[in-house]
């Protein structure tokens, strides 16, 4: 297991990167094709404004260009943060996870969860972290249960309005 990975926080120039990961991951996990201009639009908003949404990448090897700073990017999640009254303080919600076949089962998704998770304890007002995993995808549950998550005993509704 190779657990040299670099995480750093998503930059505009990672916007086809990042809509190509949603795009792969809602078809993987889910069977859903996205609108391309659509999560386009969504994952720029992201980038753009850190209230709504941040995203950390995780690159491995040495820069594609002699001056970029950057690896190659073998992961990514996205943050969102929910104000919880009852606990007076943040929840951060992971979402948008999304590994390349070809990097999976090598640490890729721990490395970036450890990153997040380190953030988190070291920020005030931060009370823990939470993700959605589809009922099927015992992968992913084996996963998170390894990094030390619980199942929250929750279930999730919406009534999404499209």
């Amino acid at each position: 297991m190779d657990n040299a990975y670099l995480i750093r926080s998503a930059e505009s120039s990672d916007l086809d990167w990042l809509v190509a990961c949603a795009i792969a991951m809602a078809w993987e996990t889910e069977g859903k094709r996205l609108e391309p201009a659509i999560i386009r639009a969504g994952v720029a908003a992201g980038l753009d404004d850190p209230a709504k949404a941040r995203y950390f990448i995780a690159t491995q090897d040495a820069p594609v260009i002699a001056d970029e700073n950057f690896g190659v990017p073998v992961g990514t999640l996205m943050l969102t943060t929910e104000w919880s009254d009852w606990r007076n303080g943040d929840w951060w919600w992971i979402q948008s996870v999304y590994v390349p076949p070809q990097h999976r089962r090598k640490g890729v998704y721990a490395a970036l969860y450890r990153h997040v998770e380190q953030r988190a304890r070291g920020e005030s007002g931060v009370i823990g972290l939470r993700l959605y995993v589809e009922k099927e995808n015992d992968v992913a549950q084996r996963t998170y249960e390894s990094l030390g998550m619980s199942d929250s005993g929750y279930r999730m509704y919406q009534d999404w309005f499209n």
